[in-house]
């Protein structure tokens, strides 16, 4: 068992060195490049931070991302990206939970990150490139690592309005990558086409596949996917053969009409996941590129990104509705009721995950990651951990898994998982809005706020774009002169609902 994601990087890196690994629309990096980088960066860091620190790091969509965070592994840290295009509230939020005692930056985030309410040092990435590599410093700390060390912090929507920090360890990140790749068949010859920002949870499978297996990634500008023909010329021009995308990513080429003018040539595996993929326009797919291997992921960030796949073999129509399949290797699935008895074969319960693929739990949210993270009800004899997804589903008579939706007010929304406890803390700040609940219309893929006071809803939109991220922005706000209750005091959602359009 490898102690760190460090010896397959050193690996390849070795194996590899004159190949691309990471290319932007702006320039490449090859893996020795990518390893001189990364030595770089972590030998500066490591004359800084003690063993085992976080550190934030803001850096946009090119090369160098990967190469800071893996430059934070080799100075002994776990990183912890952010989206410098997030409000600032939004960041200092994040900033607030992971206390972080330096943030990596590139130039350009410097000016962002200037204006957080962050006072730890700034370390502008491009400015310690040429840093002198201390090799017995990283070997030592390279030595330190057991492969339950913290790798990273990726935030999610908190119920309570507090971003969640999910930590992945090193165990937990090799264990999903060799599980996807054996399913996708990764090898040297694969080319990803990156579409995740990378600071999400869906683009490890992009940055940690090829530093596993001697892949390479290009990392598509992001302007190309509102420009599909654009999009497909520039797969062709990389010789894409390997996309990990979400579902909305490979829904809107097929909506546009790419495939009429050109489809990507090279292409030979599609895996998909995030929500529910609408199968008319995977239809589209399937019959213009029939030889792709076609991939349905399941799966939230605290179970690294995805547990369960299902291969999709026949031919799907307009209407079909594809299982969660099966656990990925080294996952195990199981399904409990409300009492957390075991769901009868056949019959709907909540998605519980367990393996050592779980996360280390919620940065600095004991409490949270207590509830979450409990002891299996079914296993009375030892300690295992499970993670309670609030996914419903059931096991069809294959044993092939089924997905049913959302248990609670979690939910799904343009890839991204979005508390609706969430939308309605932050509508409660702003002046005017004295009571309010939110809802999903999932039909019409539509946030709706309903909501009591004096606000309008250009003060509630422009409050939620200066504080929270575009997909968090609700689509629709209701103004009521009382939100109807039920007979327990509870907000009537159902007659909220008849409000949708």
């Amino acid at each position: 068992m490898e102690n760190s994601v460090l010896n397959r990087v050193d690996r390849t890196c070795a194996k590899y060195a004159d190949k691309v690994l990471f290319k932007d629309e702006h320039g490449m990096l090859t893996f020795g490049g990518f390893d001189r980088a990364t030595r770089a960066i972590g030998s500066f860091l490591a004359a800084k931070i003690p063993f085992g620190a976080p550190v934030a790091v803001m850096s946009g969509r090119h090369t160098l991302t990967p190469a800071c965070f893996l430059g934070v592994v080799r100075a002994g840290g776990f990183y912890a990206p952010m989206d410098g295009d997030m409000p600032t509230a939004r960041l200092n939020c994040i900033l607030g939970v992971i206390k972080a005692d330096f943030m990596l930056v590139d130039r350009a985030h410097l000016e962002t990150a200037q204006k957080l309410d962050f006072k730890g040092e700034l370390i502008v990435a491009e400015d310690i490139l040429d840093s002198q590599v201390d090799e017995a410093l990283l070997a030592q700390r390279a030595a330190s690592f057991t492969c339950t060390t913290p790798l990273y912090v990726i935030f999610t929507s908190g119920s309570t309005g507090v971003p969640k920090g999910v930590i992945t360890s090193h165990q937990s990140l090799m264990c999903y990558i060799d599980a996807v790749a054996k399913v996708l068949k990764v090898d040297d010859s694969d080319v990803f086409g990156n579409q995740s920002p990378l600071d999400y949870i869906a683009a490890i499978r992009d940055i940690y596949l090829p530093l596993s297996f001697g892949a390479s990634t290009y990392i598509i500008p992001k302007n190309e996917f509102a420009v599909p023909t654009t999009l497909f010329e520039t797969l062709n021009r990389e010789k894409i053969t390997a996309l990990c995308w979400s579902v909305a990513g490979v829904e809107l080429p097929a909506k546009l009409g790419a495939f009429d003018v050109g489809k990507p040539e090279y292409l030979k595996k599609l895996c998909f996941s995030g929500s529910v993929m609408p199968c008319k326009y995977l239809k589209i797919w399937q019959e213009n590129l029939p030889d792709v291997l076609y991939v349905n992921q399941y799966g939230p960030t605290e179970a690294t990104a995805s547990c369960t796949y299902f291969v999709v073999d026949e031919k799907v129509g307009d209407d079909t509705v594809l299982p969660i399949g099966k656990p990925y290797e080294n996952y195990r699935v199981l399904l409990l009721n409300e009492d957390n008895t075991p769901t009868p074969a056949g019959e709907t319960g909540e998605i519980c995950v367990t393996g050592p693929i779980l996360a280390l739990g919620y940065y600095g949210n004991a409490e949270q990651t207590a509830k979450s993270f409990m002891q299996n009800p079914l296993n009375p004899n030892y300690r295992e951990l499970i993670y309670k997804t609030g996914d419903l589903g059931s096991f069809d008579e294959n044993g092939v898994l089924l997905f049913h939706g959302r248990k609670d007010r979690q939910i799904k929304h343009l890839g991204h998982r979005v508390e609706l406890g969430e939308i309605e803390e932050t509508a409660k700040k702003i002046a005017g809005v004295s009571d309010c609940c939110a809802l999903y219309y999932k039909e019409k893929a539509t946030l709706y706020l309903f909501y009591t006071g004096e606000a309008t809803s250009k003060d509630i939109v422009l409050y939620f774009r200066q504080n929270m991220p575009a997909f968090m922005v609700p689509r629709k706000t209701v103004n009521l002169e009382a939100l109807p209750t039920l007979p327990n005091g509870k907000t009537d959602m159902q007659t909220l609902k008849t409000y949708f359009k």
